[in-house]
């Protein structure tokens, strides 16, 4: 493997995950964003796993520097942690299928784990078994986007890396 397969992967995947952290500073759909799709695809493309989190890691903080942070985005950051492993387990099987259940799965993820948060602030709702079902019952219409979100980014992101792959050769045998 030479240095220039190497450098064209790595490139061709953060420029992938760079532009995904842009999209963020564009107005849209409220959760209708590509942050999980970021994960995936870091996780699932990066072949080193320290650059597999340091990567989306980077561009969701540039990005936050942007936007500002909030009293969740602890919660935030340590789902987008996990949804990078999840995107581990498409290393070797990166079908549609194996995707479309993985972005699923990451959009669940998500969803359960910045809303318990949310409600574990106190911010808005009753602690107690009551307060957080009303809490989850709130966010299903965010969940809606979230998942129609995380569903369209991740196929752009791996569809625009396959097509990539189809047409520059040389990103087929990269190890990034």
């Amino acid at each position: 493997m030479n240095k220039k397969n190497i450098n064209a992967g790595f490139l061709t995947i953060t420029g992938i995950i760079i532009a995904g952290a842009a999209l963020r500073l564009v107005p849209h759909y409220p959760n209708f964003t590509p942050i999980a799709a970021m994960a995936l695809f870091g996780g699932a493309y990066f072949t080193n796993k320290k650059l597999s989190f340091i990567v989306p890691f980077a561009a969701m903080l540039l990005s936050d520097l942007v936007l500002g942070y909030h009293s969740t985005f602890l919660a935030v950051y340590i789902s987008f942690a996990l949804i990078v492993a999840i995107g581990f387990s498409l290393r070797k099987r990166r079908t549609v299928s194996n995707i479309l259940i993985a972005s699923v799965s990451s959009s669940v993820l998500f969803f359960v784990i910045t809303n318990f948060a949310f409600w574990f602030t106190g911010a808005l709702y009753p602690m107690s078994p009551a307060g957080l079902g009303a809490c989850f019952v709130a966010a299903i219409p965010f969940f809606q986007n979230t998942l129609l979100g995380d569903l369209v980014y991740t196929g752009v992101f791996f569809g625009a890396f396959e097509f990539a792959k189809y047409k520059l050769p040389i990103l087929e045998r990269v190890k990034a």
